[in-house]
């Protein structure tokens, strides 16, 4: 017994050691984890905050210069600004353009403008009274110039050459008879937005394509580059004169990182090297990136605060887990504690023993319930499948009297027109009507093919179809319930001959269902108008048909196209087309959507992928 003691008292300095050395490596293991989290978050934290200040930098960009965009154009369609351009030589067109440039300029605020001929002259300026006028200087080597001899609004920033003062130009060319004979440019001075900016946590600087920083709140980082400035990007600088004689300089950046998606970036500032959080938001309006860097040394300094209270915890921890296993050494030499111990441990066997029992019971019972739901559930959906069956035969049904009124309506027609036509005797004309009926009642055999495999994927195999050919047949279907709604109907093609990919007779039917929805809108208004415009895009081909009705609101038009859902009387319609003409479009892989026009009428549009018609019928 005294050897047994001796060996334990022997080993209790080694244990210590070991649990010491444990202890040592779980905080290193802690304080390593603990870091990365805390750095993680409150750079998370930085960043929410530097995308908000991001976020409001750009919308007072935007808004500043929003003001001023449209003025150019109503400048240059002024009389006088018209009449100076027509005849640049005039002196008292020069004297009072200047005046009325001036006026303009002090009204409002702007920094300059003033007017160019076509060569680049500048004959009329806002400061032509002023030492650094801009009358008789040639600034043709801008591109906002350049933009607007091609007949485009111009949008350019720069340094002046004459000013040696930073702004944004927006451009208007002068036009004269369709011809264009001058420039306007409005000059806006930026500083204000760019003074806000100083002094604050974050450095917010604005970038060009050539990665040069042109407006900063700090003005010791002004026309630096945040890439290297290769000779290329040196060279397409100096063309355009964008920062006049400026020294351009790299931005003093010694290293970048990407930590979580987030981009870090080391930049020296006089004798120190400061870590930023980097954010970016682009304008492409202007060309701009508008970027924001956040000091990192806040974050990094907060999670070391982080990682010290972790650390202080887990002593705390060690110290009372130290304090608990010396008590328990202590209970554990009093015999009387593990003999009630033991009987504890019993006594809690029998309770476990006795939950476990009440456990089972408690699952037979969930598991005879589950038996009986998962019985009727599939009692209950085999009732849903029988009734699928009976509303998908309902469907059909309406369907089939839907979609045969419009093709026997134009039967009754042309058969009315033949038997006028043989009483005139003429005959010619009268088989080319009963021809057309043939072909009708074709057309109705191949939608009856087509509302009896409603139900299941079409067998008509998709193909060319010539978009010309479809509308002109459609508008001879409908030409009777358009001209009961008195409405024309405007169809433009556009110039080159379309063809989708689609089946030729479910197509028609697609669109004698939305021009006849279309008449029905404008029957009884003043604008009885349809426009049918196609247009080929990007492999796709867009169809629009809008109407000069009262629209489509949006409380229905999530719905419209729902079977059976309509907005007409009864009698009126069963609400079938527009859901069997979307299930059309969708087989073809198109799309078929519904919106309002901003000047009014509901505009539906159809869009299909594009085919390649044959060398023969392209011809044609």
């Amino acid at each position: 017994m005294d050897g047994l003691q001796f060996m334990h008292r022997s080993l209790a300095p080694g244990r210590r050691l070991w649990a010491a050395l444990v202890l040592v490596a779980v905080a290193a293991v802690v304080a390593v984890l603990v870091g990365r989290l805390a750095t993680r978050a409150y750079l998370d934290e930085a960043a929410a905050r530097g995308q908000t200040t991001l976020r409001l930098a750009v919308a007072a960009l935007r808004g500043h210069m929003n003001r001023f965009e449209p003025l150019p154009a109503l400048i240059a369609d002024h009389d006088d600004i018209k009449e100076l351009v027509a005849d640049p030589g005039n002196a008292g067109l020069r004297a009072r353009a200047n005046d009325y440039l001036e006026e303009i300029n002090a009204l409002l605020q702007s920094s300059d403008i003033y007017v160019m001929v076509p060569d680049g002259e500048t004959i009329a300026a806002s400061n032509h009274q002023g030492p650094a006028s801009f009358v008789g200087g040639n600034f043709s080597y801008r591109p906002y110039f350049q933009d607007a001899m091609t007949g485009e609004q111009g949008r350019f920033f720069a340094l002046g050459t004459t000013s040696q003062k930073r702004g944004y130009y927006f451009s208007s060319p002068v036009r004269i008879g369709g011809a264009i004979r001058g420039v306007v440019v409005f000059k806006v001075d930026l500083d204000a937005i760019e003074a806000s900016w100083m002094g604050g946590e974050h450095a917010i600087f604005v970038s060009d394509p050539e990665g040069i920083i042109f407006m900063s709140g700090r003005p010791e980082w002004l026309y630096s580059g945040l890439l290297p400035l290769t000779a290329d990007r040196l060279a397409r600088t100096q063309v355009s004169r964008r920062y006049s004689d400026a020294e351009l300089r790299e931005l003093p950046i010694t290293g970048r990182t990407v930590s979580d998606g987030r981009e870090l970036i080391s930049v020296e500032t006089g004798d120190k090297v400061r870590e930023y959080l980097a954010l970016a938001e682009p304008m492409p309006e202007a060309g701009w990136t508008v970027n924001i860097l956040t000091d990192t040394a806040s974050a990094r300094a907060q999670a070391i605060t982080a990682v010290a209270a972790a650390l202080l915890l887990l002593g705390l921890a060690a110290l009372a887990a130290a304090i608990v296993m010396q008590r328990r050494a202590r209970l554990a030499d009093r015999m009387e504690l593990q003999r009630t111990a033991r009987a504890e441990l019993e006594r809690r066997v029998e309770e476990r023993t006795a939950d476990l029992a009440l456990v089972n019971r408690q699952l037979e019972t969930e598991v005879a319930e589950r038996r009986a739901t998962e019985r009727q559930l599939r009692q209950t959906q085999a009732d849903l499948i029988q009734a699928g069956k009976l509303a998908a035969l309902g469907q059909m049904s309406a369907a089939l009297s839907h979609e045969f009124n419009q093709p026997l309506a134009a039967v009754k027609t042309y058969a009315d027109n033949a038997a006028v036509l043989i009483d005139r005797e003429r005959m010619a004309e009268a088989r080319d009507n009963l021809a057309r009926i043939s072909g009708l009642a074709d057309r109705m055999a191949s939608l009856g093919r087509h509302l009896r495999n409603f139900a299941r994927k079409p067998n008509e195999k998709l193909g060319a179809v010539p978009l010309a050919d479809t509308i002109r047949d459609t508008l001879e279907i409908v030409a009777a319930r358009l001209k009961a709604a008195d409405a024309c109907v405007n169809v433009d093609l556009g110039t080159l001959p379309l063809a989708v990919r689609a089946g030729s007779v479910r197509l028609q039917q697609v669109l004698v269902n939305i021009i006849s929805n279309a008449a029905d809108a404008v029957e009884g208004r003043e604008g009885r108008t349809i426009d049918i415009v196609a247009r080929r895009k990007s492999g796709k081909v867009t169809i629009t048909v809008r109407d000069r009705g009262p629209g489509v609101p949006a409380a229905i038009a999530e719905r419209i196209f729902d079977p059976f859902f309509t907005t007409k009387g009864i009698g009126k319609g069963l609400g079938l087309g527009l859901s069997i003409s979307y299930n059309i479009v969708k087989d073809f892989g198109g799309s078929l959507s519904v919106g309002n026009h901003e000047e009014g009428g509901a505009v539906f549009t159809i869009e299909l992928e594009a085919a390649r018609l044959p060398a023969t019928e392209a011809a044609e």
